[in-house]
């Protein structure tokens, strides 16, 4: 579907030469006298190259149609790939782990995660805010420490390592920030 650029914002994909380009960034400046100007940073959605584009308001650009399903993630094969299930169909399709990239340490098997779509090719997924995660493996904490905000080291049931508050323990579940990989507290479980 083709759109002025005046139109598109941070968060749209758009379709160019074959590639999608998720916009991570959108200044519309408008200087003097003269016609705005669209600067626009991009990041590809098939490969993860980072490009620019600089437009003009009359010019129009291709924003692609995607769809988002919610699936199962079931397992990751010996060749990297996690492979997923449709959860209204039940066909099962791999993604590469270049597309994910470090997601899938917030992700444990058998939990339901949005995979984004163009067409039939899944091309990423989406991640709630937070997720929670049970820890299997943490420091031990040393005495006197506990004054200050000292953090340690604790392995989540994804082999992820987060840094968590000296009081946790292994068996704890402890919510975590998706973005940022933060530890926000104890889950309400």
């Amino acid at each position: 579907m083709s759109v002025k650029a005046t139109d598109v914002r941070k968060g749209h994909v758009l379709e160019k030469d074959g590639d999608l380009l998720l916009i991570t960034e959108y200044i519309h400046k408008t200087p003097g006298n003269l016609r705005s100007i669209i600067q626009i940073k991009t990041k590809s959605l098939i490969n993860g190259a980072a490009g620019s584009m600089r437009l003009s308001g009359n010019d129009s650009v291709d924003v692609a149609f995607l769809d988002r399903k919610k699936t199962e993630y079931l397992y990751k094969d010996g060749e990297g790939t996690y492979i997923f299930m449709d959860a209204e169909t039940y066909d099962q399709f791999p993604l590469a782990e270049e597309l994910i990239g470090d997601k899938m340490g917030f992700v444990s098997p058998n939990s339901t995660v949005e995979v984004t779509f163009h067409g039939t090719t899944p091309i990423g997924v989406e991640l709630p805010p937070s997720v929670v995660l049970e820890v299997i493996e943490a420091e031990a904490a040393v005495k006197g420490n506990s004054a200050t905000n000292v953090k340690k080291n604790a392995v989540v049931e994804t082999g992820m390592t987060v840094k968590v508050p000296m009081h946790i323990g292994v068996g704890e579940k402890i919510k975590i920030h998706t973005d940022t990989g933060d530890f926000l507290g104890r889950a309400n479980e």
